[in-house]
């Protein structure tokens, strides 16, 4: 791929849920080792959009392109075996597993993957819970062991939905440091978030989402609470 075409490029697409017509022409890229968010309110079709990026939505067109490779008619297992990790607002912890089993799990689909020790470097917590089972984690470090576990496969794109919903700013305040340090490693992040003053501090660039399209693209350097604040509303 050359140096100077994005890692991922979404070009007009669309997505339905059944008969309903969620997307209507999603267009943005990510450049490899930059944070993107996608901003907007409630049902703007953000976590929509990482869905039909992952072709996991019952029916989408238009183009979505990883590394030059166009994916939009592949199936879920093959993109994510290209390299793209997804970690869901509903984090997807297996509540049977304990905190060490649940690392365990996910497939190498490169090399460059975080070993044990680099993941517990990261999230000291996930370490010390080692043996708890998922029902017993509280909701940031289910988020931890959401994030850690993708961490594991190697896949150099990761797709986040609301890493920070519901968590305390303690917690929001660790998770946005990971996400640096992430980035300084040269992972390549495309999260969705509603909460703007954690975006402002960990993104690249916002792309602002309404009815299912992009509305405008707003470099961090011009970005600005009143400016976001404009955008959601709030």
């Amino acid at each position: 791929m050359p140096d100077s075409a994005p890692l991922l490029a979404v070009n007009d697409l669309h997505a339905w849920y059944g008969e309903s017509h969620i997307l209507h022409g999603m267009t943005f890229d990510v450049r490899a080792g930059e944070v993107a968010t996608l901003l907007g309110r409630n049902g703007a079709g953000k976590t929509t959009t990482l869905k039909s990026v992952m072709g996991i939505v019952g029916r989408r067109t238009g183009s979505v392109r990883f590394e030059g490779t166009e994916t939009s008619r592949l199936s879920s297992n093959r993109i994510a075996r290209l390299g793209l990790a997804y970690c869901p607002e509903e984090r997807g912890i297996f509540s049977s597993l304990n905190v060490a089993e649940n690392l365990a799990l996910p497939p190498a689909v490169r090399a460059g993957g975080l070993t044990l020790a680099e993941v517990h470097e990261l999230f000291p917590r996930l370490a010390e819970r080692a043996d708890s089972q998922g029902t017993k984690l509280s909701g940031g470090e289910q988020q931890m062991l959401a994030i850690a576990r993708i961490l594991r496969t190697g896949a150099p794109l990761l797709l986040l939905d609301e890493p920070t919903e519901g968590l305390a700013p303690v917690i929001v305040q660790h998770i946005g440091s990971i996400l640096q340090r992430l980035k300084e490693r040269g992972f390549t992040i495309l999260l969705v978030e509603q909460n703007f003053h954690f975006a402002l501090g960990v993104a690249d660039r916002h792309y602002v989402v309404e009815n299912g399209r992009v509305v405008d693209c707003v470099p961090n350097s011009r970005a600005s609470t009143a400016t976001l604040q404009g955008y959601l509303g709030v």
